[in-house]
């Protein structure tokens, strides 16, 4: 009798512990993002698109909820270093990774990215998006991207991107393979590339816009398109791609926040909400409109259905182009 009695008081107490347990679990996820700072882990450099698209909403971020975020870069391997630490950290919305376009490209580019973009994390919100560009020295003798085609047919022409496996060399790989012309891939870090056209050392680049702007306002460079469907509001007198019958681009870098898979979805939600509202406030639209970008709101589950298309189709681009990053 008195082995039954202990044996129940411990079921009741253990019961009771997890109870407690249960309960402090759920009231750090409904306290969320006061318990900690939370850390946005840009996947590249300070300076870096990504990087000034985390800045950018901050201080934003924590004004609207009360929290504490703050920025913290991991670059290398391509992004690869930051999205395999977020994967291993813990699920409960205070590590968010912020990552490009190259998130969706790493791992089809990637003999081993280190993570599955479709199911190591939840997609929390899609930030701006910026169309790439095709521009050319101002000494090359075309002025529309017609005639630069035709041009390259003529005569060997190469052309710069920010890197192997990023959306401004594969963007300029799918116009290669629509226009059946053949133009040498030159890889620079992002901001070397466009130095290397504006000084003569190749005679295109293939870049987001953020880098480009200044020099083409400035003369240095010519826009013959943007890669997007429509027409950038930034340079509106430069076509998009469409326009020359290349129907089927629509070629952005965007950059996204994601968390660990198992992340409660009261965080998702709320962290969604909020960078919502931050990339909706004024100072914060106009500063992503000087850099060529513009966002859209949007939920967990439209983000999640965005990236379920992004990362076939830049499969798809990764293995007709043959690229390939170590």
């Amino acid at each position: 009798m008195r082995h039954f009695f202990k044996a129940r008081v411990w079921r009741v107490l253990v019961a009771t512990l997890g109870l407690g347990c249960l309960s402090l679990s759920v009231s750090a996820q409904s306290d969320w993002p006061k318990n900690k700072p939370v850390t946005l882990l840009v996947a590249f450099a300070p300076g870096a698109s990504t990087d000034i698209v985390a800045r950018s909403l901050s201080q934003k971020l924590s004004e609207l909820t009360g929290g504490n975020f703050i920025v913290e870069n991991k670059g290398g391997a391509g992004g690869n270093i930051a999205t395999t630490q977020v994967k291993r950290s813990a699920p409960d919305g205070y590590t968010v990774l912020v990552h490009s376009v190259a998130f969706a490209v790493n791992p089809s580019l990637y003999a081993d990215a280190g993570y599955d973009a479709l199911k190591d994390f939840v997609p929390v919100a899609l930030g701006p998006k910026t169309p790439n560009i095709f521009t050319v020295n101002p000494s090359v003798p075309v002025k529309t991207l017609p005639e630069l085609v035709e041009a390259a047919r003529k005569s060997p022409f190469n052309y710069a991107s920010s890197g192997i496996g990023t959306t401004t060399h594969l963007s300029m790989e799918r116009l290669k393979t629509a226009a059946k012309v053949d133009v040498v891939h030159v890889p620079y870090q992002p901001a070397a590339a466009i130095n290397a056209v504006v000084a003569g050392h190749t005679q295109i680049a293939s870049t987001s816009m953020p880098p480009a702007v200044p020099m083409i306002k400035s003369g240095k460079l010519k826009a013959l398109a943007v890669t997007s469907a429509t027409r950038s509001p930034l340079l509106p007198d430069v076509p998009s791609i469409t326009e020359f019958g290349y129907r089927e681009f629509d070629d952005y870098t965007w950059f996204g926040f994601f968390v660990p898979a198992g992340t409660p979805a009261d965080v998702v939600s709320k962290l969604n909400a909020a960078l919502n509202r931050a990339m909706e406030s004024s100072d914060v639209v106009e500063r992503f409109a000087q850099l060529g970008m513009a966002s859209t709101p949007n939920n967990a589950s439209e983000f999640a259905t965005f990236l379920r298309a992004e990362v076939p189709k830049w499969a798809a681009v990764v293995k007709s182009s043959g690229a390939k990053a170590d």
